[in-house]
């Protein structure tokens, strides 16, 4: 018992830590700079066609190729996995604000960003290394293998049930605004938190779009065995663009993107870390 009282005093001031505090905070500003040229790769789609995969791997090898854009990226690589570091210590012994299941549903959630960030963390140290991070072509690579069985099948199909969850979960989250009781509201003026509103609620709705239709387009790749369709969010930005009026609705799917890079910045200095 006292161990893991040990343990979790260990981690609660690890979770308190100035340095990875600051950490955290730069984070924010890579994973908003990413989310910028992911928007602007979704633009490109929606009036022609990029150069690199319309996800966020696609963004980060972007950036790799402009001058400093190497060290951009491993920057935002350590950002991303102090941030992943700081969400596992709240998945451990955080959120101590809220009690009972409340409390257990944040601690879960916290997880979840946690792999969230790793991932994206990796992708960033596998974009700077050269590395193949080309993760539509990897997705569907995969679905292709697992396809090859019923058992495969289903398991492609609950994916993809899980990440339209996730996609309607973002856009009920930005709807209703649930973002704002993370932010430093008190320390905000009155035309800043308006304008970290209006960022939140179209960041997090385009956000939710753009899963949700990724999950949709897994689910039919699994039902009609073609893992073409499941290439993430690549396959979702470009399925968007061949409906009617598909260049309308992905350009404001990318400026919802581009909003959510930019509240990732006011995230950088007021959300509470």
């Amino acid at each position: 018992m006292s161990l893991t009282r040990n343990a979790e005093a260990t981690a609660s001031r690890t979770a308190d830590s100035r340095w990875l505090e600051l950490l955290a905070r730069a984070g924010f500003i890579g994973y908003g700079i990413v989310h910028l040229l992911f928007a602007w790769l979704a633009l490109q789609i929606a009036f022609g066609s990029p150069s690199e995969d319309g996800d966020q791997s696609g963004a980060l090898r972007t950036l790799a190729q402009q001058p400093l854009g190497k060290f951009l990226v491993i920057a935002i690589a350590v950002g991303l996995l102090a941030m992943a570091i700081w969400q596992a210590l709240e998945a451990a012994v955080g959120h101590r604000a809220e009690r009972g299941k409340e409390r257990v549903m944040e601690r879960v959630a916290s997880a979840g960003r946690t792999i969230v960030y790793l991932y994206f963390a990796w992708t960033a140290f596998k974009v700077f290394s050269d590395a193949d991070s080309n993760s539509a072509d990897k997705q569907e690579a995969l679905t292709g293998q697992l396809m090859t069985s019923t058992g495969g099948r289903w398991l492609v199909g609950l994916a993809g049930l899980g990440l339209a969850a996730l996609g309607v979960g973002l856009v009920i989250y930005g709807a209703l605004k649930k973002f704002e009781k993370r932010l430093k509201t008190g320390e905000m003026s009155p035309k800043t938190r308006q304008l970290a509103r209006r960022l939140g609620m179209a960041g997090y709705i385009a956000k939710g779009v753009a899963f949700g239709i990724s999950g949709l387009l897994i689910i039919t790749a699994a039902v009609n065995y073609d893992p073409e369709k499941a290439r993430g969010l690549d396959a979702a930005l470009h399925t968007l663009r061949e409906q009617s009026y598909g260049t309308f609705l992905l350009t404001l799917v990318a400026l919802g993107i581009a909003a959510f890079g930019f509240f990732c910045f006011l995230q950088s200095r007021y959300r509470k870390v």
